[in-house]
C-alpha cells in the first residue's frame, strides 16, 4: 500500500469479515489510508467504501484510482451524496474539505447502510495499537546494531505513525529506564499540538462521532490545503495529547 497504514487496515478488516458484515466505510487523506483499507477489503471479500479528502482527491489521481482497481467506491469530500456534506457545502462553499468532514460523510454512511460499519485510519487507541508493529521493528534493528538513539522524530497528523514509532521507546521512558528525546513533527497548516487546546472535542466536522478529549484545533477548522493529505486533521491521538500534556514528548 506504500505505507505503514496496512498494519491496521488488515487488523481491522479481519475483525469486520469475522463479524459478518457485508462492508466499510472510511475516510481518506492523501490516500494511503484508502488504499491500505481497499486492498485488505479486497483480499478478504469485503465492500469498501472510500470518503477521500476534495483537495487529494484532485491532487492525487492515481491514489484513487488504485483505490479503484481494488474495488474500492471513491467519493470527494464534502460530497452532495451525504446530508453532512451538503451541510457543509452550503456552509462553505468551494471548501477544498478536511478529514473532520471525510469522516462525518463515512460514519453517516455507515450508519445509515446495513451491514456496514466504520472504521478509522488513526488517532484511535486501537489504531496505535496495531502500528506499535513501527516501533517494535526499529527498536529491533536498533538493538541488534547496539545503537541507542538520543532523539526520536515522527510526523504527527492523527498519531498513528508517531504513536507507533514511539510506543516501546515510550515504555522505556514512562518506567524511568531511558529520557529519549521524542519531538512531534505536524504541519504548520494544521497544527494541533502547538496552537491547539488541550479539551473534550468531535473527532469530525458534522459532530456525529463521540467526543474525544484531545489537542484539538476546533471540529470545524478547516486547514488550509497542502499536499501532506494526511495530516490535515484538527485534533490528535487522545493517548498522544495526555503524554505531550503531561511533558513526555
Amino acid at each position: 500500500s506504500g505505507s505503514h497504514k496496512l498494519n491496521s487496515a488488515i487488523a481491522q478488516a479481519y475483525y469486520a469479515k469475522k463479524q459478518g458484515l457485508k462492508g466499510v466505510t472510511t475516510e481518506t487523506g492523501a490516500g494511503q489510508w484508502g488504499t491500505a483499507l481497499s486492498m485488505a477489503c479486497a483480499y478478504l471479500g469485503l465492500d469498501c467504501k472510500v470518503f477521500m479528502v476534495k483537495v487529494s482527491y484532485e491532487q492525487k489521481p492515481f491514489r484513487r484510482e488504485v483505490m479503484r482497481t481494488y474495488g474500492a467506491d471513491v467519493t470527494p469530500s464534502p460530497s452532495t451524496t451525504t446530508a453532512v456534506g451538503r451541510k457543509i457545502l452550503e456552509e462553505h462553499p468551494g471548501t477544498t474539505g478536511s478529514l473532520g468532514c471525510a469522516i462525518s460523510e463515512a460514519v453517516e454512511v455507515a450508519t445509515s447502510t446495513p451491514g456496514y460499519r466504520y472504521v478509522l485510519g488513526s488517532v484511535l487507541n486501537q489504531v496505535l495499537l496495531h502500528q506499535s508493529v513501527i516501533g517494535l521493528e526499529a527498536k529491533a534493528a536498533l538493538d541488534k546494531y547496539g545503537v541507542k538513539p538520543d532523539i526520536i522524530i515522527g510526523c504527527a497528523g492523527g498519531g498513528s505513525n508517531l504513536g507507533g514509532l514511539i510506543s516501546p521507546f515510550m515504555g522505556e521512558k514512562l518506567r524511568g529506564e531511558n529520557d529519549y528525546r521524542i519531538i512531534a513533527v505536524e504541519p504548520a497548516s494544521c497544527p494541533s499540538f502547538t496552537r491547539g487546546k488541550f479539551a473534550y472535542d468531535f473527532c469530525d466536522t458534522g459532530k456525529i462521532c463521540p467526543l474525544a478529549k484531545m489537542y484539538t484545533l476546533g471540529s470545524g477548522f478547516i486547514p488550509s490545503p497542502n499536499h501532506a493529505g494526511g495530516l490535515r486533521f484538527h485534533g490528535m491521538s487522545s493517548t498522544l495529547s495526555q503524554l505531550y500534556h503531561d511533558g513526555y514528548m
